[in-house]
């Protein structure tokens, strides 16, 4: 099978997976609490990711497979890995809030080289090979040219880590005097999807698992877009970090707004010293 065969098996494996999505029932019956504030799991998160998981590996049995509701994970520097996020927005789909995506990405050699992520409720399917462009329902798709002064900020607000909060509020107070307005969403994934397709110029979260943003890696790149964590340095895939995404003039607000704190930062220690 060549690569556009690759990523049409995965596509319909990540479609049939979103049928699971929006026929489920009674989801309030079977919820567990993770460790972490607002940290849930559903019955569908572990059946979604057991499919996932069974279905791709008959499209690529060579592959390692991390997900976000595994214990252990498997090295991810060679060969093919699929690092899967079966519902991201658990919550939003606990609430029947229907902003939830299916997310996976596979890796070549440590790299993003496919990337498909679903949300079923709008019944949007982004799709990027490395190298071909990011396209969503077959339409190819950019990121947005307009300056973040004209656009959209969105942000995660980092949940599952409570010290990091007014950090994430901070910051994202201070972009939306830079900006339009912001959005939050609920769903890291979805996000960087929004990024790629040009419906807002800034996406950010200070703390992020791989599942939550390897697919949405390649499609920002592909989109023509970058992608980092927040200190600018390549993003990785074997832990967690935090995550900035957008066009090149959001990119540098978000620059020069850091240095900006700095200097706030270095003129406020030397007045108390």
């Amino acid at each position: 099978m060549n690569k556009i065969g690759f990523l049409e098996a995965i596509t319909e494996v990540v479609y049939e997976a979103g049928e699971i999505l929006k026929s489920a029932v009674a989801i309030e019956d079977s919820i567990e609490e993770k460790s972490g504030r607002a940290n849930f799991v559903t019955a569908y998160d572990k059946k979604v990711q057991e499919f996932l998981f069974e279905k791709l590996a008959e499209v690529l049995p060579e592959a390692v497979f991390i997900g976000e509701e595994e214990e252990e994970h498997a090295a991810l520097s060679e060969g093919y890995a699929f690092i899967i996020d079966p519902i991201d927005g658990t919550t939003n789909f606990m609430k029947g809030y229907n902003a939830s995506c299916i997310s996976v990405g596979l890796l070549k050699d440590g790299q993003p080289d496919i990337a498909v992520v679903y949300n079923p409720y709008l019944n949007e399917m982004y799709q990027a090979m490395a190298g071909q462009g990011a396209f969503c329902n077959g339409k190819q798709i950019k990121v947005s040219e307009h300056p973040l002064s004209e656009g959209l900020v969105l942000f995660g607000s980092a949940p599952y880590n409570e010290e990091l909060a007014e950090k994430s509020f901070a910051l994202a107070y201070q972009l939306f005097n830079k900006s339009l307005d912001i959005r939050r969403s609920g769903s890291a994934a979805f996000d960087l999807c929004n990024i790629a397709a040009g419906r807002a110029e800034f996406f950010f979260e200070m703390q992020l698992s791989p599942w939550d943003y390897a697919a949405g890696t390649l499609l920002v790149k592909e989109a023509g877009g970058l992608i980092s964590d927040m200190d600018g340095m390549e993003l990785v895939f074997d832990k967690k970090c935090s995550v900035m995404a957008g066009n090149a003039d959001a990119m540098e607000v978000y620059r020069q707004l850091m240095e900006e704190n700095k200097e706030e930062n270095h003129e406020d220690t030397s007045e108390r010293a």
